[in-house]
């Protein structure tokens, strides 16, 4: 990314979240797509919005984004209101959709250009601008080429660019994995920790939740229209303390954990334990090592994501 003399959101007090709702509630006719969402996000943060296909996602991301109104409830983005303010919501927010709607016979970085002039950028500032998001998203070479050529993955990329045009102190990504290969997976999750370093607050929904494991500090659940809380947050902590250990000889670990009196779970692949918190994990592995178990691997028990995910009363139904 470009080097700015002040991080975005740098205005914002570090205790009061860039972008919250409180109570959102949305409706369409009979449809009760969102029925009480809150959440927080946190500049120089980024917070994970997961649940199923139909929960009310994407009307919720609509709603904060500035693009749909909430029938009750409060947003504020940046300190803004959408529904008095919205051209300060507009302004410090970067919206990335699930799809990207392009102008096909535009190239690349027209397209950022024109996306740059709506923003009152000058031509020339906004060329500019656009040309740095394509190299920092690695679509340089596209430059000069129509949209209509680019796969979807690419599009993707593109439209990651798109949403940063404005330099928003906030960033809404909906989906930004689908159609990406692993490599262009791997920089995603790179560049978003680094749009959270330089202050901005991410909100992203994503499936793909391995991939948000190491990319997000909170996560918010939803189902059925309504943010989960406690609950889920207590699920995602305590999967968290489950680690698998895998050796050559896991009986020995077996005699280990039963003489110290700590509870295991044997898997089909190693034992599962729990660990108060990583100094704890190490002490163990320390202490196994040291009793001649030959331990291969040793580490967090999956995803806490998908562990919490999966065990959603609502998933199993």
């Amino acid at each position: 990314m470009e080097t700015q003399q002040q991080p975005a959101g740098s205005t914002l007090l570090a205790s009061a979240p860039a972008l919250s709702a409180s109570g959102v509630r949305r409706s369409f006719g009979s449809v009760h797509a969102v029925v009480d969402a809150t959440l927080e996000v946190a500049p120089g943060t980024v917070t994970a919005l997961i649940g199923p296909n139909g929960c009310g996602k994407t009307t919720l991301m609509l709603m904060l984004a500035g693009l749909l109104l909430p029938d009750a409830g409060q947003i504020s983005v940046a300190g803004a209101d959408p529904r008095t303010d919205s051209a300060a919501v507009r302004a410090a927010i970067g919206w990335m959709p699930d799809q990207l709607g392009s102008w096909d016979n535009l190239t690349c970085l027209q397209t950022l250009t024109l996306v740059g002039r709506a923003y009152r950028l000058p031509k020339a500032a906004a060329r500019e601008r656009g040309a740095r998001l394509l190299e920092t998203v690695h679509l340089s070479e596209f430059a000069d080429r129509p949209a209509r050529v680019l796969s979807r993955g690419q599009k993707q990329r593109l439209s990651l660019a798109r949403s940063l045009m404005n330099d928003p102190k906030v960033l809404m990504l909906d989906e930004p994995a689908n159609g990406l290969d692993p490599r262009s997976r791997v920089e995603l999750r790179q560049l978003v920790r680094g749009f959270a370093a330089e202050g901005r607050a991410v909100l992203v929904s994503s499936h793909v939740l391995n991939e948000l494991e190491d990319m997000v500090d909170e996560a918010v659940f939803m189902s059925k229209g309504k943010t989960l809380g406690e609950e889920t947050q207590a699920m995602v902590a305590d999967a968290r303390t489950r680690y698998r250990i895998e050796s050559l000889d896991d009986s020995m670990l077996r005699d280990a954990f039963t003489h110290w009196g700590m509870e295991f779970e044997e898997v089909d692949h190693g034992i599962v334990i729990r660990a108060q918190d990583t100094a704890h994990a190490a002490s163990i592995l320390q202490a196994l090592v040291k009793g001649g178990a030959q331990i291969h691997r040793f580490g967090p028990f999956g995803s806490a994501l998908e562990q919490t995910y999966m065990a959603m009363n609502e998933e199993r139904r």
